[in-house]
C-alpha cells in the first residue's frame, strides 16, 4: 500500500490523547447515605464493571474513527505508479516511405496509428515524434488528431536525434515519469544507432507481409551521338528470380518505349532504351509489378541543355589543360600575363594561375573580385615565384601564405579519398600507386584549408582553401616537367577535370529527396529578384545565393514528393529538375531486435502496440483506498452512537 500524502500519518501520534484522557479520568464521586449497605456494595461493583466495559468500547470506536479519518486524508492506494509524478508517454512513429506497405492487418503506418488511438490512455500526457514533426505535451484528443493526419514522407529521422529528444524531456521534466515507445520497421541502416547509453524504451517492429521487392536503382546515359543515345535503367531485385517484368519509358506523360525483362535472384539488371537524340527530355521510368513497395517502381530523370564551363588559364602555356578541358564540355582559353583580357575574367567559372613568377596588383584585384562573386581559382606557383607578391594575394583571398622554397625531392604519396574532388574517381584505395615526385616545393601555411593530395612527409601538395562560397585550390609546387613528373601521373586528369566540373554545378540527371543538393543556374537576376521551384502540386522558394553570373540553389527540406520540378524566374521556366525517393527506403534489410537486445539492456521488445499500451495502462492503474477508510470512519461513528444510546450499564 502506498500513500499520496504520507505526511498526514504523523498525526496518528495524537491518538495518545484520548487514551490518556481515558486512563486518567478526573471524576468526583458524591457519597449518599443508604441503609442496606450489603445490597449497595453489590450494586456498586456491578455498575463499575459495566461502566468500564462501555468506556473501553467507546475508546476503541473513537480511536478507529480518528485513525480512519487520518488514513483517508493520506489517500492510500495500490498501484505500480508513483502518484507524486505525472505520467508522460513519448511515442516515435516511423512514417518513412518504407512503412507505406502492407502488413498482416493492412497498411503498416495506418494500422499503427489506429492501434495507438485505440489503446492509449485518455488521462496521460503525450509527446509524438514523427520523421517530420514533434508535438510536445499534448492530450489524448490532440494525439488522436495528429495521428489521423499522419502521412508517409521521404524524410528520415536519425535515432540519435530521437534519443536526444527523449533525454531532453527527461532532463526538463523533473517530476514526470516518462515512458518511451519507438514504433518503426527498423531498417538496417539504423543499426549503429543503438548503444547501452540509450534511454530505456519499448521497441515495436512493423513487419511487411511481402518479402520481395523490385526497384529502379539508377539511370545513366551512354552512346550519345548526333542521332540517338541510350538510356540505361539499372533495376534491383530483392528476392527470387522473376520473368517478363514490364517496364515503360515516358517523355513526361507520352509513352516512348515499352519492353519486358527478366532478372535473377537478388541481382541487378541493366535495361537499355535507345532514344532519338533531343535537347530536353523529361524521362519517367515505370515498372508494373506488385511487390513490397510501390513508391520505388517509378523513377524520374531530366535531360536539360547544359552550358559549357568557362575556364581561363593565365600564365605559361600548358598543353595538358587543353587536352583535359575539351570543347564538348568546356570553353577553355589560355592567355599570357601580358595579354589578359580583364573584361573576360568575370565571365569565367574557373581561373588557373599557371606558374606565374609574380602576381601583379592589377591582376590581383580582378581575381579577388572574381573570387568574391563565386569564382573558383587554381594557383600553381612558379619555380622562381616572388614570395611577397604571392603572399599579398593569398592573404587577401584566403588568409594563407607560402614559405620560402625548399629544394628537396619529395614523393606525392597520400590521396584524400574522402574529398569531394575524388568522389566516384576510385573504386578502391590504390596501394600500388606509381608515386610522382617534385624537386622543390613551397610549404603552405593556412588556417582554413584541407589537404587533397600530400607528400610522403605529410605536407600538402594540393590544398583547398575555403573562402566564403568559392574554392581556391593551391599547389605547393610547380608541375612543369623540369620540376615534377606529376603531369605523367594518372591523377592529373581527374584533378583538373574536377576542378572544372566543380566550378559550376550543372543540374544532374536526377536528385534524391531529403538530401543536400546544390545547383548552379546561369542567369543574371535583378535586384530583389528570386528564383522559385514549383510543379502542379507544390510551390516553394529554395535557399539561394546570387552571384554576378549565376544563382546557387540549395534543396534539403523541400521538395517532399518525387517528380518533376521547374525552376522559375517570374513565370519563365529556366530548368527542370527530377527528384526521386531515397534508395535506402527500398531495402528489405531489417534489424533483428532479439540479437540487438543482447547488446542493449535498455530495450524492451514487444510484439504489438496493443500489448505495450495494455501493460502501460495496467501499471498506471491506481486503486484508491480512501473511500474505504472514510466508510470505516462513518461505521465507527455509528457504532459509538449505538453504544451510547442502547448500552446501559
Amino acid at each position: 500500500m502506498q500513500f499520496k500524502n504520507p505526511e498526514v500519518l504523523y498525526f496518528l501520534a495524537l491518538l495518545i490523547i484520548p487514551i490518556l484522557v481515558h486512563l486518567f479520568q478526573l471524576q468526583k464521586f458524591v457519597k449518599v447515605p443508604f441503609t442496606n449497605v450489603a445490597f449497595l456494595q453489590k450494586l456498586v461493583q456491578e455498575t463499575r464493571k459495566s461502566s468500564r466495559i462501555k468506556k473501553w468500547l467507546i475508546l476503541c470506536t473513537r480511536m478507529l474513527l480518528f485513525s480512519a479519518i487520518l488514513f483517508a486524508f493520506s489517500q492510500p492506494y495500490f498501484s505500480n505508479k508513483n502518484t507524486s509524478k505525472n505520467q508522460h508517454t513519448f511515442i516515435y512513429l516511423d512514417n518513412s516511405l518504407s512503412t507505406n506497405t502492407e502488413g498482416e492487418k493492412g497498411n503498416l503506418l495506418q494500422i499503427a496509428a489506429q492501434e495507438i488511438i485505440k489503446n492509449a490512455s485518455k488521462k496521460d500526457i503525450y509527446s509524438l515524434q514523427t520523421n517530420t514533426d514533434f508535438y510536445k505535451d499534448i492530450s489524448y484528443s490532440e494525439l488522436k488528431n495528429e495521428l489521423l493526419k499522419v502521412r508517409n514522407t521521404s524524410k528520415k529521422l536519425d535515432f540519435n536525434s530521437i534519443f536526444l529528444k527523449i533525454n531532453n524531456l527527461t532532463f526538463n521534466e523533473t517530476n514526470t515519469l516518462i515512458k518511451n515507445i519507438l514504433i518503426s520497421d527498423y531498417q538496417c541502416y539504423y543499426n549503429d544507432k543503438f548503444t547501452n547509453v540509450t534511454p530505456v524504451f519499448s521497441a515495436i517492429k512493423l513487419t511487411p507481409s511481402t518479402k520481395t521487392n523490385i526497384s529502379i536503382d539508377s539511370v545513366f546515359i551512354s552512346n550519345r551521338n548526333t542521332n540517338n543515345f541510350t538510356i540505361n535503367v539499372i533495376v534491383k531485385n530483392q528476392g527470387e528470380a522473376k520473368k517478363n517484368i514490364p517496364i515503360a519509358l515516358f517523355n513526361n506523360t507520352k509513352l516512348i518505349s515499352k519492353q519486358s525483362y527478366s532478372i535473377k535472384k537478388d541481382a541487378l539488371e541493366t535495361v537499355p532504351f535507345i532514344i532519338e537524340n533531343q535537347t530536353d527530355f523529361l524521362g519517367k521510368i515505370q515498372i508494373t509489378f506488385n511487390d513490397t513497395f510501390s513508391f520505388d517502381n517509378t523513377f524520374y530523370f531530366s535531360l536539360n541543355t547544359t552550358k559549357k564551363v568557362s575556364v581561363l588559364s593565365i600564365g605559361n602555356e600548358a598543353n595538358f589543360l587543353s587536352k583535359i578541358y575539351t570543347e564538348d564540355e568546356f570553353n577553355f582559353t589560355q592567355s599570357s600575363l601580358q595579354n589578359v583580357n580583364y573584361n573576360s575574367i568575370q565571365k569565367q567559372q574557373l581561373i588557373v594561375l599557371n606558374e606565374l613568377e609574380k602576381i601583379p596588383e592589377t591582376l590581383s584585384k580582378s581575381i579577388l573580385n572574381f573570387s568574391t562573386k563565386g569564382g573558383n581559382i587554381v594557383i600553381i606557383p612558379n619555380e622562381n615565384s616572388e614570395i611577397k607578391s604571392y603572399n599579398n594575394f593569398l592573404k587577401k583571398i584566403g588568409s594563407s601564405k607560402i614559405e620560402s622554397k625548399i629544394l628537396d625531392t619529395l614523393k606525392i604519396t597520400t590521396i584524400n579519398y574522402e574529398h569531394p574532388l575524388f568522389k566516384n574517381v576510385f573504386q578502391n584505395k590504390v596501394s600500388n600507386f606509381q608515386y610522382p615526385k617534385t624537386q622543390s616545393h613551397y610549404p603552405i601555411s593556412s588556417k582554413n584549408s584541407s589537404k587533397i593530395v600530400s607528400f610522403d612527409n605529410n605536407l600538402p601538395f594540393i590544398s583547398q582553401i575555403k573562402a566564403s562560397e568559392n574554392s581556391i585550390y593551391l599547389f605547393s609546387s610547380a608541375i612543369n616537367k623540369n620540376n615534377s613528373n606529376f603531369l605523367n601521373s594518372p591523377l592529373i586528369v581527374p584533378v583538373f577535370y574536377n576542378f572544372g566540373k566543380m566550378s559550376f554545378k550543372h543540374s544532374k540527371l536526377y536528385y534524391y529527396l531529403d538530401a543536400e543538393n546544390k545547383i548552379d543556374i546561369e542567369t543574371n537576376l535583378e535586384k530583389d529578384e528570386i528564383l522559385n521551384i514549383s510543379n502542379s502540386e507544390s510551390y516553394f522558394i529554395p535557399d539561394q545565393q546570387t552571384f554576378q553570373n549565376k544563382v546557387t540553389i540549395s534543396t534539403k527540406d523541400q521538395p517532399n514528393n518525387a517528380g518533376f520540378y521547374y525552376i522559375l524566374r517570374k513565370k519563365d521556366t529556366i530548368q527542370t529538375l527530377a527528384f526521386n525517393t531515397p534508395k535506402e527506403e527500398s531495402l528489405l534489410n531489417f534489424m533483428d531486435l532479439n540479437s540487438l537486445k543482447e547488446t542493449n539492456e535498455n530495450m524492451n521488445i514487444s510484439t504489438s502496440i496493443a500489448t505495450v499500451f495494455e501493460d502501460l495502462n495496467e501499471n498506471n492503474e491506481v486503486h484508491w483506498l480512501w473511500k474505504w477508510f472514510l466508510s470505516l470512519a462513518i461505521v465507527s461513528l455509528l457504532l459509538e452512537i449505538l453504544i451510547l444510546k442502547f448500552y446501559k450499564p
